[in-house]
């Protein structure tokens, strides 16, 4: 199937609120994209975007993220995840701030979900008719990123965070042949990212997982690889690049509100500036 553009959504743990900011501009201006495909952090404001939920995304991820059951060492000491995953994906979604669950099942465009096959160390991607109705555990599975949460079963694979093999998915939806990509990123144009000199805790971590260790070593090569590839791009013309317009200063795991609101600020700013320019560019 051929679509006329998509939404290439990169994760990034809290600095994901760059994204929802950019997401939450496009919303305003009643653009959705008929493909979407989304890594981790990605993937939960893309779900928020196409169910229409303006202004979920912040309510969400700065509101909440002071309570100690969404981020905190306690939720570690009691549950050994620093995220609390029963809250983001249960107890928010379907109590706290509800999520319309409808309103998405009824959208029209496709939607992609970036996870991590802990067995193959390969990427396994989700659409629309492969979750159904689990759109939350496959969320959970993209979002759990190596140490700060468990693996999660989902269909007889055992599933991490998407990024871990697929940072920035823009080659698979080429492969699923959409046309102009419009890529969302959550680093400034200069950041590269370096080597993990972490080996010898995943191989205790994940013992039974070689093959998801050796994804995690290699995993910044990947992401560099990426990066280039859509700079080649991105001069060229072929894609369009939304990325932060300065150096971002908000951790994986951030807990100030105002930084975060400061970044999802940005997002919204960065999206108004250029949105003639991509209108123009689509065309």
């Amino acid at each position: 199937m051929m679509y006329e553009s998509g939404l290439i959504l990169e994760g990034g743990g809290m600095r994901g609120i760059y994204t929802a900011g950019v997401l939450e501009y496009f919303m305003e201006q009643n653009f959705y994209a008929p493909y979407v495909i989304g890594v981790s952090a990605g993937a939960c404001f893309g779900a928020s975007y196409l169910s229409r939920q303006k202004g979920r995304n912040r309510q969400v991820n700065i509101g909440y993220v002071k309570d100690p059951k969404y981020l905190s060492f306690r939720n570690y000491v009691k549950h050994r995840q620093l995220l609390g995953m029963d809250f983001i994906f249960d107890e928010l979604p379907n109590k706290l701030v509800p999520y319309d669950f409808q309103a998405f099942n009824e959208s029209k465009e496709e939607f992609v979900i970036v996870t991590t096959d802990c067995h193959t160390g390969k990427p396994i991607y989700f659409s629309k008719k492969d979750y159904d109705a689990d759109l939350l555990t496959v969320l959970r599975a993209s979002s759990s990123l190596p140490f700060i949460a468990p693996v999660i079963e989902f269909k007889g694979n055992h599933l991490l965070d998407g990024g871990i093999v697929d940072s920035i998915p823009l080659k698979k939806a080429q492969r699923d042949g959409v046309k102009k990509n419009i890529v969302i990123l959550t680093r400034d144009r200069l950041y590269r990212k370096k080597k993990s000199n972490m080996k010898w805790l995943l191989e205790r971590t994940y013992k039974g997982y070689p093959e998801l260790v050796n994804a995690i070593l290699s995993r910044y090569e990947m992401y560099n690889e990426t990066l280039d590839y859509i700079d080649e791009l991105e001069n060229n013309g072929e894609i369009f690049v939304i990325r932060p317009s300065e150096p971002v200063n908000v951790s994986r795991i951030e807990k100030n509100q105002q930084k975060l609101e400061q970044l999802y600020k940005l997002g919204m700013d960065d999206a108004r500036l250029q949105f003639t320019r991509l209108k123009q560019w689509l065309e």
